[in-house]
């Protein structure tokens, strides 16, 4: 497509890519925009997906999606497909009334919460499949954001594309190597135990999109989905938004970061004690986290424990255009992560011209680049280096100044939303294609005893107690899994 069709847009009748416009159901169990990177991943494609001339109607449960509408879009729609919405503040863990409950789904969903297991990627996928069967026939394709569901397994109306954003089983290996005691442990499986499902669906799946090369072999490795069914498409920045803006002040010796307290994968912890030792050099070193603080656990005790009460500060629920003039206001950005599948929070840091400090967890290279080119890279899991990156760049504005240029640049060159929407578009194209060919490779049809298995095999503890479990409680506090 030359340069002037591009700037020209899709022609009547015709997607940006000169074919004809696919109508898209996006569905998306979780779609917090502001927890985690599957809210901001549905919003984001399903606009950039709608300017390149399709039809995106997401299809989601609580929270909501927060779709983007702005400059008056066509083609984007939200259909709100409810739960029971069993972990909604400001009591999460609820027990709903009598006459909240619909049909089976709902007391499937109720018992697996009763007994400390997470319900809502297989209870959505139920759901979902019920609607798309109904509705056979409105979408040329199915794109599933990570729900990996056994509703999903078999016909659903239209070919199906899913996208792993990376294995929760990483998640929750990490949660269990920093569980303490047997119990807290035997919580942490039972909470996961979802991801169970998760690995028999994908590796039924035909068709598996992924935003890095490292999810792409965690997926391999964890899932055992055949490389040949998985097609990296990178994600991106929203560089319109994250932009340097020189109209805004430097605050001296801030830090920025974006994570939940005590998720151990985040790393924030390390981040704590990397801030103590930075303040011994630089005293007005300071940490604004963007998160939830929690009022207890291993942050917070790091907090108390080197006396950094005053020096960071949590933040929550604010605005985009607060959150792009927070990163820009600090000298430094920092992604302090043990693991990630991609990384948004680095992307979007190095949009705005904010040099990064950055750990070589998971994917973060693919996204952050090298060493002293693009950012300043350190083992992931080590405060002491994590403090001498830091340092070195709080105490050098001549390297602050050519590593947020460079990141910028490689971010508009690699990861920006709207290459994100083409590299999608040609993989729900190709999978068209498969559907219609006589080649076509389906997953197997769901049978009685699949069907047994999706609502009994793993879920069959679900209704023997209908207690709260604490300890379940403590995980769902830590866990991105819910996000």
């Amino acid at each position: 497509m030359t340069a002037e069709a591009r700037e020209a847009g899709p022609q009547e009748g015709s997607a940006a890519d000169g074919d004809r416009p696919l109508r898209i159901a996006l569905l998306t169990y979780k779609g917090n925009p502001f927890c985690g990177g599957q809210g901001v991943y549905v919003r984001h494609l399903s606009r950039e997906l709608v300017r390149l001339g399709h039809r995106v109607e997401v299809i989601g449960s609580q929270p909501y999606p927060v779709l983007d509408e702005s400059e008056g879009l066509e083609g984007l729609s939200l259909t709100e497909l409810p739960s029971l919405d069993l972990y909604r503040q400001p009591d999460p863990f609820r027990t709903p009334k009598r006459e909240e409950y619909r049909d089976w789904i709902d007391g499937l969903e109720v018992g697996t919460m009763w007994t400390g297991g997470f319900p809502e990627p297989l209870t959505f996928s139920l759901r979902a499949r019920r609607h798309l069967r109904d509705r056979r026939g409105d979408f040329d394709i199915v794109h599933d954001n990570q729900t990996l569901g056994y509703g999903l397994l078999g016909d659903v109306g239209a070919p199906l594309v899913t996208t792993i954003h990376h294995p929760i089983t990483v998640d929750r290996q990490l949660e269990l190597d920093a569980a303490e005691g047997w119990r807290r442990r035997a919580s942490v499986r039972r909470w996961y135990a979802f991801t169970r499902m998760q690995k028999r669906v994908a590796r039924r799946l035909p068709s598996v999109l992924t935003v890095s090369g490292t999810s792409r072999q965690e997926i391999v490795d964890h899932l055992g989905v055949a490389q040949d069914r998985i097609h990296v498409v990178h994600i991106g920045a929203d560089t319109d938004l994250f932009s340097p803006d020189p109209s805004v002040p430097q605050v001296p010796g801030r830090i920025v970061t974006t994570s939940s307290a005590d998720v151990p994968l985040k790393g924030l912890v390390f981040l704590i004690e990397a801030l103590a030792k930075v303040r011994t050099e630089h005293p007005g070193a300071h940490l604004v986290v963007v998160g939830k603080r929690a009022e207890d656990g291993p942050v917070a005790q790091a907090i108390e424990r080197y006396g950094l009460d005053g020096a960071v500060e949590f933040v929550k629920g604010i605005s985009d255009a607060e959150l792009v003039d927070l990163v820009r206001s600090a000298e430094v950005a920092c992604v302090p992560s043990l693991y990630e599948g991609f990384s948004l929070p680095a992307a979007e840091a190095m949009a705005t011209g904010t040099p990064l400090v950055a750990t070589t967890g998971g994917a973060v290279p693919e996204v952050a680049g090298p060493d002293g080119e693009t950012c300043l890279a350190v083992p992931p899991g080590d405060a002491g280096a994590l403090a001498a990156g830091l340092s070195r760049l709080l105490g050098d504005p001549e390297l602050r100044v050519r590593l947020g240029s460079a990141g910028r640049e490689r971010v508009l060159a690699r990861f920006t939303w709207a290459k994100a929407a083409e590299g999608t578009v040609a993989q729900y194209r190709e999978a068209v294609a498969r559907s219609a060919g006589p080649d076509l490779r389906r997953p197997a049809a769901t049978s009685s005893t699949d069907r047994s298995a999706a609502t009994s095999s793993t879920d069959r503890s679900a209704v023997q107690d209908p207690g709260r479990s604490a300890a379940a409680i403590g995980v769902y506090s830590e866990s991105r899994a819910t996000c």
